[in-house]
């Protein structure tokens, strides 16, 4: 994607996302030395491929009640009004303002909403090619990331350690794998 044009493979119109063959992924800091990793599920989303990049988007709305880090005690933490607040704020979106390339790779620029507060991200996607599946269906893949600090997202909620500095970090490494099934 060295230009604004899409690869040939990838034909204009709405892709659904299949989530139960995506996924939306985390990593944080753990106590200064390990990284805890963990996932939400994607309830919606949709790509929009128009005749360019500049005419294409992406929707999406996330679980916050899904997050799983396979730990029962942390997931039930992190659902609380200590971190996501679950309760008040359910539902995680992200809503493109524009695609561009960057190289062999895109940029999609939009608005993340993640505890009632929206900001900013790019996330850096690969688009990873077009397979039609077992049931006839026309499928894309995607690999996305992008890194946001959990402070910018009202998120503050941290424990002083004794050795120093803190039990959780600031800076959250996001992972998308996508496949999306052609609309229609």
């Amino acid at each position: 994607m060295t230009t604004t044009t899409l690869p040939t493979e990838l034909t204009p119109g709405s892709w659904d996302t299949d989530a139960s063959h995506s996924e939306a992924g985390f990593t944080v800091r753990h106590a200064g030395i390990s990284k805890v990793h963990g996932s939400v599920s994607i309830t919606e989303a949709t790509i929009t491929v128009g005749d360019d990049l500049a005419t294409s988007a992406v929707t999406a709305r996330l679980d916050a009640a899904s997050i799983d880090t396979r730990d029962a005690n942390r997931d039930k933490h992190l659902r609380s009004a200590d971190f996501f607040d679950v309760e008040n704020y359910p539902t995680w979106t992200f809503i493109s303002t524009s695609v561009s390339a960057a190289g062999a790779e895109a940029v999609i620029t939009g608005d993340l909403t993640i505890h009632g507060v929206t900001r900013e991200v790019e996330l850096t996607t690969e688009f990873n090619g077009t397979a039609t599946d077992a049931y006839g269906k026309l499928r894309a893949g995607f690999s996305a990331r992008t890194e946001i600090s959990r402070k910018d997202f009202g998120l503050t909620w941290n424990v002083a350690l004794e050795a120093g500095g803190v039990l959780v970090g600031d800076k959250v490494t996001i992972n998308l794998e996508i496949s999306a099934i052609k609309a229609g």
